[in-house]
């Protein structure tokens, strides 16, 4: 078992060597704002810019709506595609969505209720306010969302606001359903793209200002759950009380109990020491030290004519999906509720765990240091132009946007201070040179084993583009996956102790992972890429011309082929 080498204690409320203004604005920046602006994402407001001169509706701007409410997101582009502008679908001939390989098993019906959109604007009023720890808060912050969660779950379940219909728009975003428009079927999936951290922020908005309306509080936050934190590795104990409303029985008992700690890695190890030190090491390394670029963190881009499943970031294959993985019930046969996409919104704890997700993006877009990807602006029409409609507090079906989302003090939260240990968690130098030396003379070479199907752990040798350190990226190329299932591998390189069950060491690379999810073919391919300049900062490669690549499956069985691997030297940095 490694030790626990924290930067700082957990149990202080401040890390002294930590520079605070790289990590948190400045207080008149962070809880004041001295004015609020009106935002409108109607076509007029935006002068007129998803019109072309003969008024016909550019392609590239139409929006991504409700399952293509604005737009079909999932197209096969056809040559007239240009002078023939997609329909809005019709919502009453939405049709049912499924889960798990055989598409007949289970039928859901997410679809939302019928109603026209307008276009959101943003509150000119808006009061900040502070979304707190779930580990952090009062039982009269207790007590009060739970009253709230109650009165949703009261309303009629064909009400927009419901608890029903709140689930369903993550059923009906996040399980591709259908909706038919003429002749074509159109298919939306927000997941594993840069779509991901986007929509949820703004289905987490309404959703909370749903709530803070349902108990006439327009101050209500909801808690985040603090994962990333030593403090906060454990469900919030608010939500295992069978008999409040934020309780959900289909939830894995064994990880309920007091102390049991949350797995990042899906290792299986039951150390509790082992497993922080397990989580700091995946933080740090999705977080900032395997990055290289804006997409890396957010996701591969999505627009209309391509395929869903793009390729997730690497706080949505890491931490993100590993939480719902522990959380969803294994006495289900499909992971429910939390470890299922169509059946997430059924539980309280999902909004808890995805504030937390949206915390992360906030963290990273504007409290993290900035050397190791300068630019972390995504600049496409394709992503900034994106929008959704949900159902607001008053019911009124809206439309938003992207771009209208990228700056959380504009929707009015912040997130409650805690620490972030993480921050300067580096595991400790590789030096083992001997043993890595034997194990490239033995490992086969990576060309002679893709396209690989994984289903057991496999070791081979990869060429470096240049001897020594570098600044290089690992590719993993169409990674082809079953999506009804949960699938998670972890990279490692140059491993020199070879224990799966130890993340927190130079050799850990990454992960790629996805909870079960619905497509239309049921597999989906992308690709993933794993900055390796501070892994090699941290090892002893000397002048080697090549690794030593161990790929660690997670779950059982097959799932998942690889078609390639390969090292190339770090582009400059850009915007996308």
């Amino acid at each position: 078992m490694a030790s626990l080498h924290l930067p700082c204690s957990t149990h202080s409320t401040s890390c002294s060597h930590i520079n605070r203004r790289r990590v948190f604005p400045m207080p008149s920046h962070f809880t004041t704002r001295t004015h609020r602006l009106q935002v409108s994402c109607s076509a007029a407001a935006n002068g007129g810019q998803n019109q072309n001169v003969d008024g016909k509706v550019d392609r590239r701007k139409l929006l991504l709506g409700f399952g293509g409410l604005y737009g079909a997101a999932n197209l096969v582009p056809t040559p007239s595609a240009s002078a023939s502008p997609i329909q809005p679908p019709e919502l009453d001939k939405c049709g049912l969505s499924s889960a798990g390989a055989d598409t007949t098993a289970i039928t859901i019906p997410c679809c939302p209720p019928t109603s026209l959109p307008k276009d959101y604007q943003i509150p000119p009023d808006l009061k900040l306010k502070m979304r707190p720890s779930a580990h952090r808060v009062s039982p009269e912050y207790i007590s009060k969302y739970n009253l709230a969660i109650e009165r949703m779950k009261a309303l009629p379940a064909d009400d927009p606001r419901s608890f029903t219909q709140q689930a369903n728009i993550h059923c009906a975003y996040c399980n591709t359903a259908y909706f038919q428009a003429g002749q074509d079927s159109i298919k939306l999936q927000v997941h594993n793209s840069w779509l991901f951290f986007p929509f949820h922020r703004w289905y987490l908005y309404f959703y909370e200002r749903i709530l803070g309306k349902l108990i006439d509080d327009p101050t209500f936050a909801l808690p985040f759950w603090n994962w990333d934190n030593p403090k906060g590795m454990s469900m919030p104990p608010m939500f295992v009380d069978p008999k409040s409303a934020i309780y959900d029985s289909k939830r894995n008992q064994d990880h309920t109990k007091p102390g049991a700690v949350v797995d990042l890695g899906m290792t299986g190890n039951t150390d509790p020491l082992q497993l922080v030190a397990n989580n700091l090491t995946i933080m740090q390394t999705e977080m900032i030290r395997g990055n290289s670029e804006a997409i890396d963190f957010m996701g591969k881009p999505y627009q209309q004519g391509t395929q869903p499943d793009p390729g997730p970031g690497s706080s949505e294959r890491g931490s993100h999906t590993a939480v719902h993985v522990w959380v969803g019930d294994p006495r289900e046969t499909l992971g429910e509720d939390m470890g299922n996409f169509y059946s997430a919104g059924r539980d309280p704890l999902f909004y808890c765990h995805h504030a937390n997700v949206d915390r992360m993006w906030t963290l990273w877009q504007y409290f993290l240091p900035s050397a190791k990807v300068p630019d972390k602006k995504i600049t496409d029409p394709d992503f900034l132009d994106a929008a959704f409609v949900f159902y607001d507090e008053n019911a009124q079906l809206v439309r938003v946007t992207v771009k209208d989302s990228l700056d959380n003090l504009k929707l009015g939260f912040e997130y409650e201070r805690i620490d972030l240990p993480w921050l300067d968690y580096r595991p400790p130098p590789q030096t083992a040179k001997a043993r890595i030396a034997r194990l490239a003379s033995t490992a086969p070479k990576a060309e002679t084993l893709f396209p690989l199907k994984l289903d057991k752990v496999v070791r081979f040798e990869v060429s470096k583009t240049k001897k020594g350190k570098a600044d290089e990226l690992l590719v993993l190329e169409n990674i082809t996956v079953d999506t009804s299932k949960f699938l998670k591998f972890d990279v490692f390189v140059n491993d020199e102790d070879d224990n799966p069950g130890e993340l927190d060491k130079a050799a850990y690379a990454g992960t790629y992972a996805q909870v079960p999810h619905k497509t239309d073919s049921t597999s989906a391919t992308s690709s993933i890429r794993l900055k390796l300049t501070d892994l090699y900062e941290d090892m002893d490669i000397a002048d080697d011309d090549s690794i030593v690549v161990t790929l660690v499956p997670r779950h059982k069985g097959p799932g998942v082929t690889i078609g390639g691997i390969k090292i190339i030297e770090n582009p400059p940095k850009s915007a996308t």
